[in-house]
This record gives structure tokens, C-alpha cells and sequence, in this order.
């Protein structure tokens, strides 16, 4: 890293059915700066991930998780994947984003998601970021502002999607805990949410403007912050498939082409955000 700003915009797996070596060329041919994908638990998965990213000389940012309902095993499972990924020595990633801990544990035990990952990061030198995601530790705007008021160190992933659908609003009132929020982001999921749900059918329509501009507004304050600081920030364009993607009844056809909607976000990113 140098100390000017340096914006790199990441392409998604989520959906995609062929190989790693068919998405990295895809990603490559669309102008990505790399890809984003869940850290794979299988060697050979691993050895086809780091072959794909060389051949197509892409950048790498990875996805840990833990995902049991048990407490003490998803802990584990969290702590194993983030370990594996952090310390591996192939191919160094700009960031992992975590998917940790759940809504329902207590304060202290999703607390040892977030201790680990600091310790971690101090150690290796990564971005360790924790999403904004529902379900997860940070499901809402008012749990996240507990943990973002007690816990200084905590770095977020700002996916705001998820906030909007819990809150059934486009934050209107909670001005406050966004401004922290952004103020500790290092990573953004650029999908668009709104009241009713975490994705918009299709962020060109026009009955969507009111919500893409609201996403809009808060990216630019986080860009505009990193550009100050001279740091890098990371966006994935992550709009999803069925069911994020709105489907016609009966038929589940997607209401609209989810690859090309994230081609189009990151052509929206890199006109607005690159100078």
C-alpha cells in the first residue's frame, strides 16, 4: 500500500456455475480488478483458485465464515477458516470480510468473533473486516452501534442493503450510527437495497432512483474519506441471484440479468469514483 488513495472494485461468484478458471476470465474480459470469493476448505479448490488468479493476474479478496448454529462450533469453524486464510503464503489477499458470529449470541460470545480477528490482523497485517449482513453480529444499524461504540478496533464490511430491509426504511433517523458505521469502513458490498428487501430488482429503473441514490450518498462519503487518508478501499459489486434476485411466480425466471447488472455497477463506480 502507498499513501494515496487507490480504489480496487472486485466481481462476485455468487451465481456463477462454471469453473473458477471460466469465472476469473469472465472477470478479467468485464475490466474487474479481481474477485471475492469464499475461502475454499478443499486443496484442490485452493490450487484451482490460486492457478485461475495468476493466470488471469487478478486480485484477491476472500470471504470467511462459520455457519453452525452451536456456538462453540461455528466459533471454531470461524477461527480455522480465518487462520488458513490469513496465513497462507500463496497468494496474500487485500482483505477478508467475515460473515461472523450470529444475531441470536450474546454480546460476549459474537465479541470473540470480533478479538480474534483484531489479534489476527495486528499479526498479519490484513484488512479483517466484519459485514453488515443480517443474521450476523452486525444484522442491524442499532446492534452494530453497540458493538462499534465498546469495540474501537472493529474494521466493517458496509453492506447497507441489509440495514434498509431490517430497518424497513432508507435510514432516515439513524444518522448517527451511520456516520460511525462509515467512519469504520474499509470494504463496501455495492448492492443496492430498500425497505422491503435487500436487492432492487434492476438499479437502472427509474422507480428505484430514491434508493440508489441513498446508497450512492453514503459510498461517496466513504470514498471521499479514503481519499483524505490516502488509503485503499475495496467495492464488490454484489448483486445476487435467485432469491436475492426477484423471479416471476411459477416460472422462477430472474426478473432481470444478473450478470449485467454488476457489470453495469461497476461501471457506474469506476466513472463516479475514479479520477
Amino acid at each position: 500500500m502507498t499513501n494515496e488513495f487507490e480504489l480496487k472494485i472486485l466481481g462476485t461468484g455468487w451465481g456463477f456455475t462454471g469453473t473458477i478458471d471460466e469465472l476469473c476470465g469472465r472477470i478479467k474480459k468485464e475490466g474487474y480488478d479481481g474477485i471475492e470469493v469464499l475461502w475454499p476448505a478443499e486443496k484442490k479448490a485452493q490450487e484451482e483458485l490460486f492457478a485461475a488468479l495468476e493466470k488471469y493476474e487478478l486480485e484477491l479478496g476472500l470471504l470467511c465464515a462459520g455457519f453452525d448454529s452451536d456456538y462453540q462450533k461455528h466459533l471454531e469453524e470461524f477461527i480455522a477458516a480465518t487462520n488458513e486464510a490469513a496465513t497462507q503464503t500463496i497468494r496474500r489477499p487485500l482483505f477478508i470480510n467475515c460473515h461472523s458470529g450470529r444475531d441470536h449470541f450474546s454480546y460476549e460470545q459474537n465479541k470473540a468473533f470480533i478479538d480474534h480477528t483484531t489479534r489476527l490482523s495486528r499479526v498479519t497485517g490484513i484488512t479483517i473486516c466484519h459485514e453488515t449482513h443480517r443474521a450476523r453480529i452486525l444484522y442491524s444499524a442499532p446492534a452494530a452501534r453497540h458493538y462499534l461504540h465498546t469495540i474501537p478496533e472493529l474494521r466493517i464490511t458496509f453492506d447497507v442493503s441489509h440495514w434498509c430491509n431490517v430497518s424497513e426504511s432508507l435510514l432516515e433517523d439513524q444518522q448517527e450510527t451511520l456516520d460511525l458505521a462509515l467512519s469504520r469502513t474499509d470494504h463496501i458490498h455495492a448492492r443496492i437495497g430498500h425497505p422491503e428487501g435487500p436487492q432492487v430488482s434492476d438499479p437502472r429503473a427509474p422507480e428505484w432512483e430514491p434508493a440508489v441514490k441513498a446508497h450512492l450518498d453514503w459510498w461517496d462519503k466513504i470514498v471521499e474519506a479514503k481519499r483524505k487518508a490516502g488509503k485503499r478501499l475495496t467495492i464488490l459489486t454484489e448483486f445476487g441471484p435467485p432469491d436475492y434476485m426477484p423471479t416471476l411466480p411459477y416460472s422462477r425466471d430472474p426478473l432481470s440479468d444478473q450478470w449485467a447488472i454488476n457489470v453495469y455497477m461497476l461501471q457506474l463506480l469506476r466513472e463516479r469514483y475514479i479520477r
